[in-house]
This record gives C-alpha cells, structure tokens and sequence, in this order.
C-alpha cells in the first residue's frame, strides 16, 4: 500500500524534496540557520517523515542536517563577529532582524550565553539569530561551537526521530490527522486567542 500525501505544510514541501532530495535539506537549513526566512525546520520534518517512508535514508538526513546547521549558525556567528551592529542595522530587516529583536537576544545572551545557544534550536526566530548575536555579544567562538554542537544535535536528533517514527506509521497516522483536523485547528486557535489576550493584558499592566 502506498502511502498517502504529507499533510499540510509537509505536503507543499513534497515536490521539492522529490526533485531535490538531500540538497533540498542541507541547504535550507544552510540559510535558515544564518537568517534567511525559509522553513528549515519544516524541510527536516518532512525529510524525516520521508525516510520513514522508505524514499529517503535517515542516516543521510540527520547527517546532512547537522552538518548544514552548524555550519549555518557558524556563517551567522562569522556575520555578527565581524560585521556586527552595522551589517544588522544595514540588512538585519531583510532577514527579520530588526533593532528591537537583536537588543532582546543580546540581552538574553548577556544573562545567559551558551544555554541560549542550546536551546536557541527549539524557539523560531531565536534559531535563526543565534549565531548572530553569538557574534555580536562577543561569545568566544570556540565556546560558541560547542553549545551550537550540543543544541544542533539535540534539534535535528528530536525532529528527525518524531518525524522518522510518524513516516513508519503513516498510514495510520494520516487518516487521524484527517479526522480530527478541525479540532486541531480549533484548539490551536483558541490557545493563539489566549496568548494574545494574555500578552494585551500585561502590557496593560505595565
């Protein structure tokens, strides 16, 4: 038995990782990881389901995915040391860095360096900036290799294993995903209504 279409955003992400393959993997990952607004994340879910398919192997993904994202991050760290607030301030927009982001993620750096490069992997947006502010903050890059190391590993290891696991069941998962779609949509909507009400409040407060 065949199985079914990627859902969703994984299903727009087929066609290129049907011409693509592997290339399509590293090097959007590659960009994403120094700032450039792709779905990297997405592209490595889809791999990984892809591999639980049978049509991509997962070895290769999470090798080609690793070594994609910290060689990324290593670009950005490279960008933020030696070009630093001026390169931001001149393109930093054009990659969503804007003022008001890099001054919170320095900010966050400067109270908690290498756990931030940690767990940058797991929190869009701070992912793609990470290696960035690294630089900028002055992190030593030695040090900054190893916590990219570590949070990469553990970001690539956690996706391509739930994504690994749902392509070996798909057949299964798919038709549930189907199902209970709208009630997915509806709950997730309902929790994004309570973030910003809760966001609107506090800044009420203050």
């Amino acid at each position: 038995m065949s199985a079914p279409p990627l859902p969703g955003v994984l299903g727009d992400l087929e066609p290129i990782l049907d011409h693509w393959g592997y290339l399509a993997v590293g090097g959007l990952l590659f960009v994403e990881d120094f700032g450039v607004p792709v779905p990297g994340e997405t592209v490595l879910i889809a791999a990984a389901v892809y591999a639980g398919t049978g049509q991509l192997n997962i070895a290769v993904v999470v090798l080609i995915a690793l070594l994609a994202a910290v060689a990324g991050d290593n670009v950005g760290y490279a960008i933020g040391r030696f070009g630093g607030h001026r390169l931001v301030a001149r393109y930093g927009r054009y990659v969503l860095l804007t003022p008001p982001r890099v001054a919170k993620a320095e900010a966050f750096f400067g109270r908690h360096g290498g756990k931030i490069v940690t767990i940058a992997r797991f929190v869009d947006g701070l992912r793609q900036a990470n290696g960035i502010i690294a630089g900028m903050s002055g992190m030593g890059w030695r040090r900054f290799l190893g916590f990219n190391v570590l949070g990469a590993a553990l970001w690539v290891g956690v996706w391509s294993a739930l994504g690994y696991f749902a392509g070996q069941h798909v057949n299964t998962i798919y038709p549930a995903i189907q199902r209970y779609e709208l009630y997915f949509l509806i709950a997730a909507g309902v929790l994004i209504v309570a973030l910003v009400v809760r966001h609107l409040r506090r800044s009420r407060r203050r």
